[in-house]
């Protein structure tokens, strides 16, 4: 005869255990089934001395099991402990296959066969056991393993690390802690930021990576994994490095099919068991990383069966244990109960208007804005911890033109303008409720474009930027609003024409973002197609085949479009468009595009008019062929050579026309005497090809890499386009370290020197330019050693007159130039005329 319980506990993770021990306490008649032979199977697994982080710190642990940061087998034993001493009934070995039935009766049969009946069944099982796989090929005799028990196994291995969450991060640490083990370990993060790790983990893997204990790729991806090696993709092109073993930590995703089936009704059709539709558990959405639909008590659309922990989209322990303890509490009768994080939110919603519970504004919120709208109540009370709920005036200004910030809005009532136009306010464009601004800063990181107030009294949730990234990699519904939004705000601010939402929706519902490695085409010379191609981030060279080879004709920035000529005129793509660097394009539909041509004249007034400028070019290389073939192959090489230099990443560069340049060093001179006395740029370093010098200055880039750990987020982007450094640099170095192209240098500011005019009359002070170290050193604050600090070329924003290095060359040799300016044939067309 089954066992019959009150309460049935599947899983004796954290949440599991701690619903049990609430249930021993109550007196609740229970069973926790747990699948091997041990507690807690997920943390059993954690790599040997893992250190275990007890955060959100500001949230109460209301558990009857105790927990606090510290090493794992500490934590493993005072459970063992605690569980034997508060009476917990576990089965071990007690794998769950199936539960099916009603609330109040029902029955959970075993791997093994056993039957074991409940009333309420809990389900604590987590996602480790369904691990996110390598998508890319993976050879014969290579080594794949996507658990780390002991990092102390593995002696003197290349390993890689994939996946740079909390649990990548814990795995590359501890492989590479001990120097005596002699291990190579890199560890590969798909993005530039480290959206899902935290604050401490973070740190620690960057302290690392500093004093040369491992090696970060960063917006990097791994295209094939061979015995002995592993090839990248990175955003400079395809990698080749050795690799002896690869680990795998790619997050987890819901044992869906065995969630869904619990409780579910079937019938026999043709022979085979089908579940019968509108019964089961439902899950969010069709994705595969989508969690259980949940009520705020944990009870799923099954009545009776409730989930919690990492199943119900809460992986932090502490969440965990927390759910447990509630959970048993709601079965119990506990309706009173509120959960431990609701003193933080209450204080998150007192200056809302209105008088709503924290549930009746988490619900107001999650359903009134767009991108929060596939959040469970569970996930959006995690949400808004990382995030601030704010009411603003009608007429109060949100934020300003220029201002700094990356950080994103959602509108969850009233409406907002934006100031278009600098010169003239008046000039708006509104934004209404359910929608989002701000997500420029977030996707380049630029300063905010435009001023924004608001247009009504309106509720706004701000969402900084490490919530923002958080969210779009756990909930692909917000990713994928997000980017529908930005995607049709970037063909409205660069198609314009008269264009509204409405007439993008076709374009858009068939639009697809692509991932372009850097040197890949997006268009091939000769092809058919008709379909349009925008560059979302990164950029793109275009070249022509005259000769046999290819010939460069221009760059596209982002925010550049191309393949209209064959979608207006026929026949095949007429040149080549491959990524410089590492890229984003969006594809839009040629059928959809055309269709809006033809409601808007004004539209296809516009494509014509830049099509005619590439026919243009085109036109033109063929007439010089022969005649100018000299002139045109050595732009080209001379644009192939900028690219490789990293302008295929700039937004602004320093070129130096050794034809022109004498060597003075003014430019050097100038920039140090901007800027308290230290340099910006080398003039001598940096390469050179033909006349043209490409000096070690910064880019600017668009996607800056110096900006993608810094800690005290010190690293901006200003109103013209310049990546600048603030006061609030620690000196950490990160930048300097990050940067590709070497222009970022650690120093301290030298003491103040005498003007330039008592040096020319009296000889006081070392003279124009950066004084020598000696000068410096005896001129120091006697006892005070100056912290250093990183410096880099900020385009000498706030200066008159522009780029110090560029007014004080004599010659002219030295200018700064937008790549999308400079790398184009046009400029053979001008210098021809």
């Amino acid at each position: 005869m089954a066992e019959s319980y009150r309460i049935a506990i599947v899983g004796s993770g954290p949440a599991g255990l701690s619903a049990a021990a609430r249930a021993a306490q109550l007196g609740i008649s229970h069973v926790l089934l747990e699948k091997t032979d041990h507690l807690s199977d997920t943390i059993y697994k954690y790599q040997k001395g893992k250190h275990v982080m007890a955060t959100p710190s500001q949230l109460v642990l209301r558990s009857d099991m105790d927990f606090e940061a510290g090493k794992r087998e500490k934590i493993l034993g005072t459970w063992d402990d605690q569980t034997a001493g508060h009476k917990v009934n576990v089965k071990y070995n007690a794998e769950a296959k199936a539960i099916a039935g009603q609330a109040g009766d029902f029955t959970i049969t075993t791997t093994k066969g056993e039957t074991i009946r409940a009333e309420t069944v809990v389900m604590a099982i987590g996602t480790q056991g369904n691990p996110n796989l390598v998508r890319c090929p993976v050879g014969e005799g290579a080594t794949v393993q996507y658990q780390l028990d002991d990092p102390g196994e593995y002696i003197d291995e290349h390993i890689t690390v994939i996946g740079a969450g909390d649990a990548g991060i814990e795995n590359a640490l501890g492989l590479a802690a001990d120097p005596e083990q002699r291990n190579t370990v890199t560890i590969v993060n798909r993005s530039a930021e480290f959206s899902t790790a935290k604050d401490a983990n973070i740190k620690a893997l960057l302290a690392a990576e500093a004093i040369g204990r491992m090696q970060i790729l960063r917006e990097t991806t791994s295209s094939a994994i061979d015995k002995g090696m592993i090839t990248f993709d990175t955003r400079d092109g395809e990698v080749k490095v050795r690799c002896d073993r690869v680990i795998a930590r790619m997050g987890s995703a819901p044992p869906r099919g065995f969630v869904e089936s619990c409780g579910a009704s079937f019938e026999d059709k043709d022979g085979k068991k089908v579940r019968v539709a509108g019964t089961g558990i439902e899950f969010s959405s069709a994705d595969r990383v989508s969690y259980p639909v949940l009520s705020p008590t944990f009870e799923t659309t099954t009545p009776g069966i409730f989930v919690i922990g990492a199943l119900a989209g809460y992986p932090l322990i502490k969440h965990c244990m927390n759910q447990g303890h509630d959970v048993v509490e709601f079965i119990n009768g506990n309706t009173t109960l509120k959960p431990a994080d609701e003193p933080i939110l209450v204080g998150k919603f007192k200056d809302l208007p209105g008088k709503k519970s924290v549930d009746e504004w988490l619900e107001f919120l999650r359903t009134n804005i767009t991108i929060l709208d596939a959040l469970s109540p569970l996930q959006m009370r995690e949400f808004m911890l990382d995030s601030e709920a704010r009411f603003y005036r009608k007429g109060e200004t949100i934020f300003e033109r220029n201002a700094p910030g990356s950080s994103l809005f959602a509108i969850a009532s009233g409406s907002v303008l934006v100031q278009v136009s600098p010169a003239d306010p008046g000039i708006t464009v509104p934004i209404g409720s359910g929608l989002i601004f701000g997500e420029v800063g977030l996707i380049s990181g630029r300063r905010r474009g435009a001023t924004i107030i608001a247009a009504e009294d309106s509720v706004c949730v701000e969402i900084s930027r490490t919530a923002a990234l958080r969210l779009q990699s756990q909930v692909p519904a917000a990713k994928a609003a997000i980017t529908r939004i930005s995607t049709e705000r970037q063909l409205l601010q660069m198609f314009g024409s008269g264009l509204t939402s409405a007439d993008l929706g076709g374009v858009l519902d068939g639009a697809t973002i692509i991932p372009v490695s850097a040197g890949k085409p997006v268009i091939t010379e000769g092809e058919e197609g008709d379909d349009i191609y925008v560059i979302r981030s990164g950029s793109m060279v275009v070249e022509k085949t005259v000769g046999g080879k290819p010939v460069f004709l221009s760059y596209l920035p982002a925010g550049s479009y191309v393949g209209e000529m064959t979608l207006i005129a026929g026949g095949r793509r007429t040149a080549t468009v491959r990524a410089a660097v590492k890229s984003e394009v969006i594809k839009l539909s040629g059928a959809a595009m055309r269709a809006v041509m033809e409601q808007k004249p004004a539209l296809l007034e516009k494509v014509r008019r830049d099509m005619a400028g590439r026919q243009d070019v085109n036109a033109f290389i063929e007439a010089k062929k022969d005649s100018f073939s000299g002139v045109v192959d050595m732009y080209s090489s001379v644009a192939t050579f900028l690219v490789d230099q990293g302008v295929g990443e700039a937004t602004d560069v320093l070129l130096i026309d050794e034809n022109l340049c004498v060597g003075c060093d003014n430019c050097e001179k100038a920039c140090a005497d901007s800027h308290d006395g230290l340099s910006r740029l080398d003039r001598e370093a940096g390469k050179t090809y033909a006349h043209l010098h490409v000096p070690t200055s910064c880019r600017h880039c668009e996607h800056p890499h110096c900006m993608a750990d810094c800690p005290p987020n010190a690293i901006h982007r200003g109103p013209d386009g310049e990546v600048f450094i603030d006061d609030t640099c620690i000196g950490c170095g990160n930048c300097q370290r990050n940067c590709p192209y070497g222009v970022i240098r650690m120093d301290s500011v030298p003491p103040k020197k005498p003007g330039l005019l008592s040096w020319l009359f009296f000889g006081a002070g070392p003279g124009p330019g950066e004084p020598s170290k000696k000068w410096s050193y005896a001129h120091a604050e006697p006892g005070v050693e100056k912290p250093k600090k990183a410096i880099k070329c900020d385009m000498c924003s706030g200066i008159e007159g522009g780029p110090a290095c560029v007014r004080a060359c004599p010659t002219g040799a030295a200018i700064r130039v937008a790549p999308e300016d400079f790398l184009s044939v046009s400029r053979l067309e001008r210098e021809e005329s």
